[in-house]
């Protein structure tokens, strides 16, 4: 299992005044020094963001985690699975802690190993002589990630999917994909799925997840029904009304987002996709996002010769992403530097073993 320990006693008021946290918050780094490296996701607050050492998409964090080999702390400004997989890749001498072991993710969260294994047995008893490949996106846990990988899967980020798709495919008859419905069924038109193709297996429904059985048996692809509560909440209209307002608008949105919006939009892509996409436009260009408030803010910060907004401009920023605060990294900073380490996430040996081995498999698709 993945344990996490010891939790916060005390951690610093949220009401204690920024210019303070600050300066203890930036002591106590500068006491930790090389110790410490600090990995930032692009959702986070710009408060915490400002003392990443790293920044980027949860994979490549956790690479350049363990890369950074002459830190013994890892310091992870993001969620729970995120730390996990720094925890999984990282070297015998490093620790991972998070802020706030709290920062879960809607969409990692809809999808369980108990609920996966019941699933899985109904469907390989549906399905005799039929070989299923289980591949789990990097937005789950780490004992999902163990299950792939000892049931000869794999995990896929959203930049690599159709890749991970592609090769689930050449190694069996069909490919079952979990927690993101919308992912999976953006990858599978990607690579030329019709748009009604696949089953959804809905972990609700007690008997086949509520599909067919006759479909079950025909269908290359199997989805979970899961998604990202902030993806969800662009539409198509959102689009429209977008470009009415500006014809000659880019709108660009993550691949989490439901089928229709990526249809409607001009591209879908990764996170790193979008922040390359708009370092290359050029400057002048109006470019409507769909994705994470604090990512889009920031871009729009970084590029002011573009006009760049969120396709949404009044969505709430991912709550749980956003339990990382500058108090709590303050108290954890401060924590680390006086020797208590605190809010470890420390994943088990095998499960940690399984996991690194369906990483592998992601890696070897490159």
């Amino acid at each position: 299992m993945s344990t996490v320990g010891p939790a916060c006693a005390i951690p610093v008021p949220e009401d204690v005044p920024t210019p303070e946290l600050l300066e203890r918050a930036w002591a106590a780094r500068a006491a930790l020094g090389d110790r410490l490296v600090i990995l930032g996701h692009h959702y986070q607050k710009h408060e915490v963001m400002d003392f990443a050492d790293i920044t980027g998409d949860s994979f490549l964090l956790a690479q350049r985690g363990a890369a950074a080999t002459q830190a013994d702390l890892i310091l992870f400004l993001g969620v729970y699975f995120m730390a996990e997989s720094a925890d999984i890749l990282s070297q015998p001498h490093q620790t991972v802690v998070l802020p706030d072991l709290g920062a879960g993710c809607h969409l990692a969260e809809c999808a369980d190993i108990f609920t996966v294994r019941d699933a899985w047995a109904q469907m390989t008893a549906a399905l005799p002589g039929k070989r299923v490949i289980p591949l789990t996106y990097m937005n789950s846990g780490a004992d999902l990630k163990a299950f792939v990988g000892e049931h000869g899967g794999a995990v896929c980020t959203s930049g690599n999917a159709e890749r991970a798709f592609r090769w689930a495919l050449s190694e069996g008859d069909a490919v079952f994909f979990f927690p993101d419905e919308h992912l999976g069924r953006n990858t599978g038109v990607r690579i030329g799925m019709p748009e009604d193709h696949g089953v959804v297996w809905d972990p609700r429904v007690a008997e086949l997840g509520g599909a067919d059985p006759a479909r079950l048996a025909g269908t290359r692809l199997i989805l979970w029904k899961g998604f990202c509560n902030v993806h969800t909440t662009f539409t198509v209209r959102q689009i429209e009304e977008a470009r009415a307002a500006d014809p000659g608008v880019r709108v660009i949105v993550h691949p989490e987002c439901p089928r229709p919006v990526g249809a409607a939009a001009d591209e879908d892509g990764s996170t790193e996709y979008i922040i390359r996409r708009c370092e290359e436009l050029p400057a002048g260009s109006s470019i409507v996002i769909g994705t994470d408030w604090n990512l889009v803010d920031r871009l729009r910060l970084r590029h002011p010769d573009k006009a760049i907004r969120c396709l949404n401009e009044h969505i709430c920023p991912c709550v749980t992403m956003n339990r990382i605060t500058l108090p709590k990294l303050t108290w954890c900073l401060e924590s680390l530097a006086a020797g208590e380490i605190v809010n470890v996430v420390d994943v088990d040996d095998d499960m940690k073993r399984w996991a690194r081995v369906a990483l592998d498999r992601m890696l070897a698709l490159a």
